[in-house]
């Protein structure tokens, strides 16, 4: 459970916080093709590419389409039967290729779960004590579902494509009523989504308006970049699709990243989690060497003989930074030299006689001099 104020979300054995990694979830739908061994292979290299989590979509057809819907031809080249129906029955895993996969999940080491799109789908997953749930953009609106996948007590990931901030609301507070554990997704339900249609600043919105979860990014973009930007505006959660192969049959190969994608996202997204720090400014080792050689130290602007008392003028700035810093220039101003120095000596405290006045004297600038 968490504490009060604290946005966190547990899934399986990783907490999604705000200062902790990016939850990634490989979205594999039905990009397995029907195949038991295919979908085992994108288990594996998203769990190689450093994805938290691996995801399916489970469906009861003939629950969740009309007749009509279910019987219509669907003769294209990503189908995978005659009619609609055919072709998402080809798609569908049972109770045991669910089991016998998530056994493998298991012994690899990735999270597994899925996507109900009806109430019988929530009962399949519930009796395989799935760990979480994810909510589909098109259910944004479908409380009925949203009631009773609350009910089962588990996580629960909401995606928002095609919805109004209502819409969205009355879905958390429908879930919230029962289930306190959710997380919202910012979503465009374009197949690509244009980039200029992404609007990731929704992140931001959330996590004003539901300032107890925690928000992230459901990502249909092609590429990489805007996963990360999420990350940065506060999307602790990003879900993409992936393939083996975008030229593979199949409506959403298309978009999906491949492995190479996914792990170089992965790999950007810890990346930038580092590189945004704690917000505290800090000289690190590594600067020092250059601080130094493009830094500047004082130092004489020309030969003077002791006794003299130092102007501006007689004062140049110049690399390396490895002596008085220019920010001192007032303190030497108005001290007299103990000793003749040449041009280019480092300048230091030690060569001056304290300023009878104890102030610094006005200078003005020359060629040169600081």
């Amino acid at each position: 459970m968490r504490a009060q104020g604290e946005r966190t979300l547990d899934i399986g054995p990783d907490r999604i916080s705000d200062p902790g990694p990016c939850y990634v979830i490989a979205e594999i739908g039905h990009n397995h093709q029907g195949s038991v061994d295919k979908c085992k292979e994108l288990f594996d290299r998203a769990k190689e590419c450093g994805a938290s989590a691996a995801k399916l979509q489970k469906r009861d057809n003939r629950t969740l389409f009309t007749d009509e819907y279910f019987h219509r031809p669907y003769e294209n080249p990503n189908s995978f039967g005659a009619t609609y129906g055919e072709h998402r029955e080809a798609l569908e895993f049972g109770r045991d290729e669910y089991l016998d996969l998530k056994a493998h999940a298991q012994d690899i080491g990735i999270t597994f779960f899925a996507t109900p799109f009806d109430m019988p789908s929530v009962d399949f997953l519930a009796d395989l004590d799935m760990p979480a749930y994810k909510v589909a953009s098109a259910d944004v609106t479908n409380t009925p579902l949203l009631a009773y996948i609350a009910e089962v007590g588990k996580p629960v990931i909401l995606s928002t494509g095609a919805a109004t901030l209502e819409d969205v609301v009355r879905a958390y507070e429908t879930l919230t009523a029962v289930n306190p554990e959710v997380a919202i997704l910012q979503c465009t339900s374009g197949y690509p989504a244009d980039w200029e249609e992404l609007d990731l600043r929704v992140i931001e919105t959330y996590r004003d308006v539901f300032p107890d979860s925690v928000a992230g990014f459901s990502g249909h973009d092609n590429g990489i970049a805007m996963a990360v930007a999420a990350y940065v505006i506060g999307g602790r959660i990003v879900e993409k699709h992936f393939t083996l192969d975008r030229a593979m049959r199949g409506t959403d190969h298309r978009f999906s990243l491949e492995p190479q994608g996914l792990q170089k996202m992965v790999r950007d997204l810890e990346r930038v989690r580092t590189a945004l720090g704690a917000g505290t400014k800090t000289v690190y080792a590594s600067e020092a060497a250059p601080a130094t050689k493009m830094g500047k130290k004082l130092v004489a602007a020309r030969d003077l003989p002791a006794g003299h008392v130092l102007e501006a003028q007689d004062v140049a700035a110049k690399s390396p930074g490895d002596g008085i810093p220019p920010y001192e220039l007032p303190k030497l101003v108005g001290g007299s030299l103990r000793r003749s120095i040449v041009k280019d000596q480092d300048l230091g405290f030690e060569l001056l006689d304290p300023r009878p006045n104890g102030g610094a004297r006005p200078f003005s600038s020359a060629a040169n001099a600081v």
